[in-house]
């Protein structure tokens, strides 16, 4: 069974207050220039493994055989490296912030709602990817990302990526729906049957819809949102709420939803959705005219690292093609590493999640942490900070 993270709804730890306005692309690609972090230095070369190391991951990310004996990649990871795994299972990028802080850990998978927050708190080091010789594989479309580098500096290295798509009962909803309309605009036709993700970055959802359909807001990127933005997005939130049957964030809960009909429209992933097929449901899932969002996930090193050397083998070890594949296969997301595809047991595997389609990738607006200065350039308005994302969220779900 693969393992998918559960985001849960939490206070907002750090505001990033102190941060300078960064430029981003509408895609979310680009490194996030004029960030200002803390002055930390990379690490310049290896040297001695400290016999172990410690990470903070999603479920599904470092596993050793414990919960499935065929599903191991930290076993020889261990033998050939020295380096003894401690993992540490987080159920939400807050929890995962919170966890780096302590400086008992060296590692940590953190999505874009959290890396920013990582990086300017000086919790997380700049990483020299010329130490991760299984860099020079990564998708180009994952690097120098401005959820993941800054003014072209990587802190961390790519692990996977991934799209928020529509899922539909393609019995129930006719005809096919071919945009976000179907759970924003015209949710009350399937009023009590819709479903979204539990989560504050699902503000930005509406924001992309917003985008398109709403062009007096300006919106240029969905995680940058001023004031009046931010407005429209939680308005239009709490007016689908009263088509909302359930918020997920637990995909089993998904899958069951939409065997049962208790859901027949709304955002998913498309591990779910081939889930969701494989045990019966009629059901379809497609990124809309609009676009969708994403995610990227980042390994990032502590600043505070005590095994430092064992974090740079890990590093390098999940992106690694083999390990990568099965990382990939087994949480349901496109690999990171070029060479992975061909070595996934399903061979269609890569075609199913888009791994190389860059074109593709280019209509996905990956995760960002929302900050107070605004990710799209702007330098004349401030933007609506996490925090208050996830202030907004406890309002919206009532």
């Amino acid at each position: 069974m693969r393992h998918i993270r559960t985001l849960q709804t939490a206070a907002a730890a750090a505001l990033l207050l102190a941060v300078t306005a960064c430029g981003s692309s509408d895609s979310g690609s680009g490194s996030a220039g004029g960030l200002n972090p803390p002055d930390l230095k990379a690490q310049s070369k290896l040297g001695k493994t400290e016999g172990q190391v410690n990470l903070i991951a999603w479920a599904g990310y470092v596993e050793d055989g414990s919960s499935d004996p065929e599903v191991d990649w930290v076993s020889d990871f261990e033998k050939q490296t020295g380096c003894q795994v401690n993992s540490k299972v987080a159920a939400s990028s807050d929890e995962m912030v919170k966890l780096m802080k302590t400086g008992e850990y060296d590692a940590v998978s953190a999505s874009g709602d959290a890396s920013l927050r990582l990086i300017a708190s000086g919790d997380a080091a700049p990483v020299n990817t010329k130490l991760v010789p299984n860099y020079a594989d990564v998708f180009s479309g994952l690097k120098d990302g401005n959820w993941n580098s800054v003014d072209g500096q990587m802190y961390g290295i790519p692990h996977g990526r991934g799209a928020n798509l529509l899922m539909y009962n393609t019995q129930k909803v006719t005809p096919a729906p071919t945009s976000w309309a179907a759970v924003f605009d015209d949710a009350s036709k399937y009023n009590g049957h819709v479903t979204a993700y539990d989560s504050p970055i699902y503000i930005a959802d509406a924001a992309l819809y917003l985008k398109a359909t709403k062009p007096e807001l300006k919106i240029k990127d969905p995680y940058a949102l001023d004031q009046k933005q931010f407005d429209g997005a939680v308005a239009l939130l709490k007016t689908q709420n009263s088509s909302i049957g359930e918020y997920w964030g637990d995909y089993l809960k998904e899958v069951s939803a939409f065997k049962s009909g208790d859901s027949v429209v709304g955002t998913t992933w498309q591990v779910i959705a081939n889930l969701a097929a494989d045990e019966g449901a009629k059901v379809k899932a497609f990124v809309p005219k609009e676009g969708s969002t994403g995610w990227s996930d980042t390994w990032m090193v502590s600043a505070k690292a005590k095994h430092p050397n064992c974090a740079y083998k890990w590093l390098d070890w999940i992106i690694s093609p083999k390990v990568n594949a099965q990382v990939a296969e087994y949480f349901g997301e496109a690999p990171a590493n070029t060479k992975a595809c061909e070595l996934t047991s399903d061979k269609n595997f890569c075609t199913t999640y888009h791994a190389t389609d860059e074109s593709y990738w280019k209509n996905i607006a990956f995760w960002n942490t929302p900050i107070e200065q605004c990710l799209d350039g702007r330098t004349d308005v401030k933007c609506v900070p996490y925090a208050k994302w996830v202030q907004a969220w406890t309002e919206i779900k009532g």
